[in-house]
């Protein structure tokens, strides 16, 4: 238990043999920064059931606790705020507790399980910034719900078919003379995805020469011949046509194996491929029975669609007249199947905002057909990603390449090394290395520290800082720790049961101490920017430690022993809270 719930506990038992009253809750705060306290009790609340003043009622319970609790030292009352100064053996005692345990703030796994989905991409072009964004939320929301205590399996589902997939294959049919990510030296999603513009550059001069000739810009569009075949393709690629289905098959290869290099480089996983070939037919005999139980009806035409005007909503379409799914009937039949798969209780989508009406029908027409598991559904929404412009350069001009922009950020990371001379010294293999851990770090947590609903506006340059609230400010920090354990050599390990703490050892106990609430927080709010600056907050104390006090140079041996043990459990803090956000660090830099 922490301070809080222990003085919660000792709060109650106070009240109930001074006053007779049971306490249901206990408010505390941190004490303000202007009065002696390491944490305050609220006392106003209480006066609904204790009839007494404010001050009157501080003074009673400080008292009690004091003679009851060795690690209270003092308190005082500040109109109807207790401020409770804690002993150092209260700290000291927690610090034992945590200092040589690994997996200190992680709870081990439990019962209930989680799936979180990300990632999600089409079979017709690369991964872009947007899909980063989206990687790096759904993977470290898996990672933080794990560490709060959930069984978490990752997932992705690949949208492999469809007229995109189509106007692709056709176009590499045309104009691709055989081409295959071996002979043009092309990561697979790059060549099928210089395809995909092929088709659409010549779809639109068969426009601009059909309107030429007299069509309307409507007509052309409809009537041009290579969307035609576009879609005879499709109608033969769901007929099962040998020839279609394998050209599908070969290319989708080059493609996953595309997207895996990208998904290496930026350290996601999955546990899990979904397939939308494989799941486009779902939910169809979901539909049949939801008629059956009244919560979807059937329209003179024959489509089927479900109304939730009532909830605030509008009627939603969920099998067309001619009996063909829609994405939302696909999607009612995927989540069935993964519950089916998994045995979870939950799921959560990591899905930009501009879905966030189609993910409020998902979830409420799964609750209507009685799924008990559709109260743990979680759309984690996000919003849109800019780059300032003339920043990088894209593929066309509009999309972020998602591998050009890794390259940009190692690039970026070494020329800001360079200038600074941080890495002086090094093997060129080692700076290299370096460079990549570094940009990417940069990246990560300069998206990841942001409210995911946020819009962000990221700029590679002033990621890159080695100053300020930034992946390398971070990192720089853990390698500084490092670099004091490599020259305590010297025996650090035993426990120190009594020690005089200063102010600043004091502070960073504190913020070390908030670790474990910090991620059920954030596992509770799906959000890894609550991580991301909490750590920010633990590196700016020990900051102010590492300037305020002398670690390895001072002459007594306990303090050194105790400084060092400190240093050491915030750097393991620091690394466990980064691979929560998929970031590594660096042993030197």
């Amino acid at each position: 238990m922490n301070v809080q719930e222990t003085l919660s506990l000792q709060v109650k038992e106070a009240v109930k043999n001074l006053y007779q009253v049971e306490l249901q809750s206990v408010e505390f705060q941190p004490t303000r920064k202007d009065f002696e306290g390491d944490i305050t009790l609220v006392t106003f609340p209480m006066l609904r059931q204790i009839k007494t003043n404010p001050a009157k009622l501080g003074e009673a319970i400080g008292q009690y606790l004091v003679e009851q609790n060795s690690e209270i030292l003092k308190f005082n009352v500040v109109q109807g705020f207790l401020n409770i100064v804690l002993a150092d053996q209260y700290y000291l005692n927690f610090f034992g507790k945590i200092k040589d345990d690994s997996q200190f703030g992680r709870n081990p796994e439990g019962e209930v399980s989680i799936m979180v989905e990300y990632s999600s991409p089409n079979t017709n072009k690369p991964l872009h910034l947007g899909h980063i964004r989206n990687n790096l939320l759904g993977f470290s929301v898996a990672e933080i719900l794990k560490a709060s205590g959930k069984k978490v399996f990752k997932t992705q589902i690949i949208n492999d078919r469809g007229i995109h997939i189509c106007k692709s294959m056709l176009a590499w049919q045309r104009f691709g003379n055989d081409e295959t990510p071996q002979t043009s030296g092309l990561k697979g999603d790059k060549l099928v995805g210089n395809y995909y513009v092929k088709f659409d550059k010549a779809y639109k001069e068969e426009i601009s020469y059909l309107i030429a000739q007299g069509k309307t810009e409507e007509e052309a569009k409809a009537e041009a011949p290579i969307l035609k075949d576009a879609q005879q393709m499709l109608r033969q690629w769901e007929a099962g046509d040998a020839e279609v289905v394998a050209l599908w098959k070969t290319m989708n290869q080059w493609v996953y194996e595309g997207f895996e290099e990208t998904y290496n480089k930026l350290g996601v996983d999955f546990d899990k491929n979904y397939y939308e070939s494989d799941t486009y037919l779902l939910g169809k005999n979901v539909v049949a029975e939801g008629l059956e139980k009244g919560v979807f009806y059937r329209k003179d035409d024959g489509s089927v669609w479900i109304d939730l005007t009532d909830e605030g909503l509008d009627e939603k379409i969920v099998l067309r007249s001619d009996g063909t799914a829609v994405y939302m009937t696909q999607d009612i039949g995927t989540a069935i199947q993964r519950v089916q798969d998994f045995h979870i209780n939950g799921m959560v989508y990591t899905v930009g905002n501009e879905q966030d009406y189609h993910f409020k029908v998902l979830f409420l027409i799964l609750k209507k057909l009685g799924y008990d598991w559709a109260e743990n559904l979680y759309h984690l929404s996000y919003g849109m990603v800019d780059l300032p412009t003339g920043k990088m350069k894209s593929r066309e001009g509009t999309v972020v390449d998602a591998d050009d922009l890794i390259e940009e950020m190692t690039a970026t990371a070494k020329k800001i090394s360079e200038e600074l001379g941080k890495l002086d010294g090094y093997f060129e293999e080692e700076r290299e290395d370096l460079y990549r851990i570094i940009g990417l770090g940069a990246l990560k947590y300069y998206i990841l520290k942001v409210d995911p609903k946020k819009r962000i506006l990221f700029n590679p340059e002033e990621s890159v800082d080695f100053q300020g609230n930034t992946g390398p400010f971070i990192q720089y920090t853990y390698a500084r720790i490092q670099s004091i354990l490599r020259k305590a050599d010297f025996d650090h390990s035993e426990t120190i049961l009594e020690y005089e703490l200063n102010d600043k050892e004091k502070q960073l106990i504190k913020q070390l101490e908030l670790y474990p609430e910090t991620i059920q927080l954030a596992a509770e709010n799906h959000s890894p920017a609550l991580i991301a600056n909490y750590t920010y907050e633990l590196v700016k104390e020990f900051n102010s430690f590492y300037q305020n006090v002398t670690i390895l140079g001072t002459e007594d041996e306990t303090e050194k022993k105790f400084r060092v043990q400190l240093s050491k459990a915030v750097g393991e803090v620091i690394k466990s809270s980064f691979e929560l956000l998929g970031i590594q660090v660096p042993e030197r830099m």
